[in-house]
């Protein structure tokens, strides 16, 4: 990262907690980029932009799918690390890995997958993101996995049960001690939330699905909008839309800075260790609190349940629960690579297989397994 003073409270790649199999430091960049650059080269990586945001990839080129929303977080993330003086390269690495084990279909395919696993553990993005990057990738020699640092790792872990903390050694044990990651852990949690309310709003407006007549009624964009519109009279409305956006980012971004450096000038903090046994530090006002639950209502009303979206999420549900039945029933429809896994534990390996689907790719071997063509 540039050459840039941090905070004595950031994380520090020298004082990295280390990685599972231990590797000679890299020469020329940090172990933060090593992570980094380990996880834009997976398979996993790759696969995201064949992946759903809200719109399924062949719906139009146009929409989001998941690599250009890691990506947005990743830039986001970046932005607010430098002004709060903590290091960018953790949190950039933590964003773009942040949705690798996403099923195809997005929250649709994750929920579907989630009910299918209910008897044999259940399925969550997160955790599944940890797992590609610890087991799933196959690319080097002396490890399965990416064997990424363990401030990436517990970053990229978000949200975990007790029950599941329990299971996954270090990087579980914040959930079992009630402690906090690092702020750059805390940083890409919430970039996350700001690309994707602000990003899904664009996609909305583009769809059709949403107009700027409807969301008048959201403040947070009815107020940036009007400014707009008054400085720039004669600008088009593809125009407008993306000025209104990029303020509203702005906003949301620089009352994410202010409110953080306040919350941390109240209290001690030396290093990492304090961090942890702080409170959650990266947060929103109170007022802006307010405003990003009216989009997220706004959206959720407007947006996720609309009937173009609900039918798709729909057949996204249906394809998933067929092929894990198919699967389920016969193991020998497993690739080969996949087979072999599934002899030891059946159900995690079918959701392994599935959850590393792009969106395309499901829908291929849906058809492939149930449609009867004629020659």
């Amino acid at each position: 990262m540039p050459n840039v003073q941090l905070a004595s409270y950031a994380a520090s790649p020298e004082a990295s907690q280390g990685r599972k199999v231990y590797e000679d430091a890299p020469p020329g960049r940090s172990e933060f980029q090593r992570d980094r650059d380990r996880i834009i080269h997976s398979s996993a990586f790759r696969r995201l932009e064949y992946k759903t945001q809200v719109f399924v990839n062949h719906e139009g080129d146009l929409f989001r799918t998941r690599l250009t929303h890691s990506i947005e977080v990743a830039q986001i993330g970046r932005s607010i690390a430098r002004r709060l003086m903590l290091n960018e390269d953790l949190v950039e690495a933590v964003s773009l890995a942040h949705d690798l084990g996403h099923t195809p279909f997005g929250h649709a395919g994750q929920e579907a997958l989630n009910t299918c696993m209910k008897d044999h553990g259940g399925f969550e993005h997160n955790l599944q993101s940890l797992r590609v990057v610890d087991v799933l990738e196959e690319r080097y020699a002396n490890f399965d996995g990416l064997n990424l640092c363990f401030e990436t790792r517990e970053g990229i872990l978000k949200h975990c049960s007790l029950e599941h903390a329990a299971q996954l050694g270090d990087v579980g044990g914040r959930f079992l001690n009630n402690q906090r990651p690092t702020l750059e852990a805390q940083i890409a949690n919430l970039a996350d939330e700001i690309a994707y309310n602000n990003h899904d709003v664009d996609d909305g407006l583009r769809s059709g699905l949403i107009t700027l007549e409807q969301l008048a009624s959201v403040r947070l964009f009815s107020n940036h909008l009007n400014e707009v519109r008054e400085t720039y009279p004669a600008l088009g409305e593809r125009r407008v839309i993306h000025e209104t956006i990029r303020r509203m980012i702005n906003t949301v971004v620089s009352d994410v800075i202010n409110q953080t450096e306040k919350n941390i000038g109240e209290q001690t903090l030396r290093d990492v260790n304090d961090v942890r046994n702080a409170p959650d530090l990266v947060a929103f006002s109170e007022p802006m609190q307010e405003l990003n639950r009216e989009l997220k209502t706004f959206l959720r009303n407007h947006l996720y349940r609309r009937y173009r979206v609900m039918r798709m999420s729909a057949k996204a549900k249906r394809i998933i629960n067929e092929l894990f039945n198919a699967f389920m029933e016969d193991r020998r429809l497993l690739p080969p690579q996949f087979l072999h896994a599934a002899e030891l534990e059946h159900a995690r390996s079918v959701a392994d297989y599935i959850a590393g689907m792009t969106d395309r790719y499901a829908i291929r071997e849906h058809r492939r397994l149930f449609a009867v063509e004629e020659e």
